[in-house]
């Protein structure tokens, strides 16, 4: 990432699809009564995915070398 608020935001970003994906999966599985959603594999899977896409952002926003390193980012 280039500016300090392009990461800022990778990281927030990042972090809330961690933590809402963490209570689709609390939900789906059942560890969470009262939604809809209690007990459906289908909110289990998207909260896997959900957290696997925050993780993988999270990872990209704070890899070294993630100013993109390419022509113009002056290296």
């Amino acid at each position: 990432m280039r500016s300090k608020v392009a990461r800022t935001t990778g990281l927030i970003i990042g972090g809330l699809a961690v933590l809402v994906g963490g209570v689709w999966i609390g939900q789906g599985a059942g560890f969470i009564k009262g939604s809809f959603m209690t007990g459906s594999r289908t909110w289990l899977a998207i909260g896997l995915l959900c957290v696997v896409g925050g993780v993988f952002l999270i990872f990209l926003t704070l890899r070294p070398g993630s100013d993109g390193g390419g022509p113009r980012s002056g290296r």
